[in-house]
């Protein structure tokens, strides 16, 4: 009986994290799923990739949390070795540079760029041993502009790109694919209170994106058309920033 590929998706209880998973169990991936607390919410994704008939690992660590990472996902390594892992984990503590406290930089650095080596560092250990695997972080179009007010996330989501970049290199002889989605405006809790009214006109398209399609593109570049794909961001934002 063939196996199926195993992804692990960090924040995947809800929002895009939820349908890339969902997405990919379409695929047929197996879903290591990550999440923080949202208990409800990853039952809820897991009871709906297991209808798919796809097996779903619920894995509640906090990124941020180098021990917590390693306390998780140790045991799974031992056994299987994922083919892909997107970083997804996100949080936002937006404000001006000059009154952000030390503490709201520090969250959203941790959780970000932090957690993305805490989960990367160990999977990619047992990937170079099998010369292969996708690598995939969700930045954001903060990441590629910068937006004033946010001036932590902003940072955290340059800084995925350019550890992209680097790993992409190390990797490529191996067999390993590392790349960039970056969404705009989609349609999320993170949206949610944004003046839509104020923010449409300056899109292209005219409307937020869909969490389905940044998790099309997600599932595109784990798949075998994407092969000769490295070190790139794929912007998913519908014009938003060209």
């Amino acid at each position: 009986m063939k196996t199926r590929p195993i992804v692990l998706i960090t924040g995947a209880s809800k929002g895009i994290g939820a349908a890339i998973a969902e997405k990919l169990a379409e695929n047929g991936y197996d879903i290591w799923l990550n999440y923080r607390s949202d208990h409800p919410g990853a039952e809820k994704v897991q009871k709906s990739l297991e209808k798919k008939g796809v097996n779903c690992t619920l894995l509640p660590f906090d990124v941020a949390d180098e021990q917590a990472v390693s306390d998780a996902l140790g045991p799974l390594l031992a056994k299987d070795t994922p083919y892909g892992i997107i970083h997804n984990a996100g949080i936002t503590r937006d404000g001006l540079a000059a009154m952000m406290s030390k503490k709201d930089w520090d969250d959203v650095i941790n959780v970000h760029l932090s957690g993305f080596f805490h989960v990367v560092r160990p999977v990619l250990k047992t990937m170079l041993r099998k010369r292969r695997g996708r690598i995939i972080a969700i930045s954001s179009v903060s990441g590629e502009t910068g937006q004033a007010g946010q001036f932590n996330y902003s940072a955290a989501k340059a800084g995925l790109i350019g550890a992209v970049k680097a790993l992409a290199k190390e990797v490529a002889r191996r067999n390993i694919l590392v790349n960039v989605v970056s969404p705009g405006l989609i349609e999320t809790e993170m949206t949610r209170d944004l003046p839509e009214e104020k923010l449409l006109p300056l899109i292209p398209l005219n409307r937020f994106g869909r969490p389905e399609e940044v998790a099309g593109i997600v599932n595109f570049l784990l798949g075998n058309d994407a092969t000769y794909i490295t070190g790139q961001v794929i912007s998913v934002n519908g014009g938003l920033y060209m």
